[in-house]
């Protein structure tokens, strides 16, 4: 198994074995730990296959003599926050988005930064070697730290450290539906938004290890939507399975995703002259809307490839202070090490107080998107070079489409999945046009 977009993934015990998990963490602990660390922290999210990991990867890093504190059910960047502040390795288990029958295992650097390509490709060669019978397996282990070391009473470091975005205001007065996916932030997220002073509604925050995701949560904000309209909120907010990402949606129910948030802080943190040189980095799958409107605002956009982690460099090589996805990864690298769904959110919620305007509005003038459909092709086997392979039929639909329209074609980096995307000046066109590159994807790759 190689690492994806954002670490491994696949279906629990079958595809990701613990075997796997125990050999991963040793590679990891080799790698990562050269320089010194001798701590990790791992969390989980609320599958019920995640214990079984936990334990798996607690063994492996103790096998290389790495202490290992077990912060329990807690999002992703909780855990990049507790590797930061004490320079320790990280691990999450988790599967982010997808449903409960599948985990993963997402790896943070000391002091809670992604892994990069050559990182990945290392820790990948040190799972060959330990493969290789002839070598001499390390002995000694170090102590496991339970129970977490994190509080979820509205009161933790966590807490203390995503309220910082606020500058000491609060949204007394907002009244906020927050769609927990059944997942990581169950707990700590309504704690930190009522901590901030909001009327918080919570829904699907009930986790029993099978429905996480489940017709709830970011991939699927129109439970949330629904929600904020039966209970008149101003916002409704609607998090993943691990929490590091979000959707959003107006009063009305209707969805405000990644473009229009990042678009929305990028133009507040600019009027505060907080947008570290003028600029936000985004990734090809954003819609040319985004682009258009950052263009007429006078900001500068600079364009990565799909991953919150190739964002993530992008941040780090300007440096710039925001970026993200459309998917809703939106990372303020002024305050985070990732992307957190939490954080995001305390930060949208604080332009919406100080705006003293509906988030319809805000987002309405903020940007247009053109009409852009994205379509989901599940195939029997992941083909990594698909967009090569498939490359004429693309240039073919872009030359019907014209200068007003764009394609974007690529394997999933976590599933056996193809995605088309098309941006249209009109939505039968886009779907059009998505449906026949999907329909010749189906024939080619089944």
């Amino acid at each position: 198994m190689k690492f994806g977009t954002d670490g491994v993934r696949g279906v629990a015990h079958e595809e990701l074995t613990t075997e796997f998990a125990v050999r991963l963490a040793r590679a990891a602990a080799c790698v990562l730990g050269a320089d010194g660390a001798r701590t990790v922290v791992i969390g989980g999210d609320t599958r019920e296959s995640t214990p079984a990991f936990d334990v798996a990867l607690t063994e492996g890093f103790n096998a290389e003599g790495i202490d290992v504190v077990r912060l329990g059910v807690v999002p992703t960047p909780l855990v990049a926050f507790e590797a930061q502040r004490s320079d320790a390795m990280g691990a999450m288990v988790s599967a982010s988005h997808n449903p409960y029958q599948d985990n993963g295992i997402k790896l943070f650097a000391p002091g809670g930064t992604k892994l990069t390509d050559d990182v990945e490709a290392r820790i990948e060669a040190e799972l060959a070697a330990l493969d290789n019978p002839r070598r001499r397996s390390p002995v000694g282990s170090l102590r496991t730290t339970e129970p977490a070391v994190v509080a979820v009473n509205g009161s933790s470091g966590y807490v203390d450290h995503v309220l910082k975005v606020l500058e000491g205001r609060d949204l007394n007065g907002l009244k906020v539906v927050l769609d927990a996916a059944n997942g990581a932030a169950s707990a700590v997220a309504p704690a930190a938004l009522r901590r901030a002073g909001a009327e918080v509604i919570v829904v699907a925050d009930a986790p029993d290890g099978r429905n996480i995701n489940d017709r709830c949560g970011a991939t699927y904000p129109q439970f949330v939507a629904t929600e904020v309209v039966a209970h008149g909120a101003d916002i409704g907010i609607a998090l993943d399975g691990d929490a590091d990402r979000l959707i959003a949606v107006d009063h009305q129910g209707n969805i405000v995703d990644g473009d229009h948030v990042i678009a929305i802080c990028a133009l507040d943190l600019r009027s505060r002259g907080l947008l570290a040189h003028n600029t936000v980095v985004v990734t090809v799958m954003t819609n040319l809307g985004f682009k258009l409107a950052m263009e007429k605002a006078g900001i500068h956009v600079v364009v990565t490839g799909v991953g919150d982690r190739y964002v993530l460099e992008a941040l780090a090589a300007g440096p710039y202070s925001l970026g993200g996805e459309q998917s809703g990864h939106v990372i303020f690298s002024d305050h985070a090490t990732t992307g957190d769904g939490l954080l995001t959110a305390l930060a949208l919620l604080d332009v919406v107080q100080r705006a003293g305007r509906p988030l319809a509005e805000i987002a309405a003038e903020t940007m247009m998107s053109l009409p852009q459909v994205l379509v989901n092709l599940r195939i029997a086997t992941r083909v990594s070079d698909v967009a090569e392979l498939m490359a004429d039929d693309v240039a073919r639909a872009e030359s019907e489409l014209g200068a007003s329209g764009r394609v974007l074609l690529r394997a999933s980096g976590t599933e056996p999945l193809i995605r088309v995307m098309v941006e249209a000046p009109t939505a039968e066109r886009a779907q059009a046009s998505a449906d026949a590159l999907a329909e010749i994807a189906r024939q080619r790759f089944g």
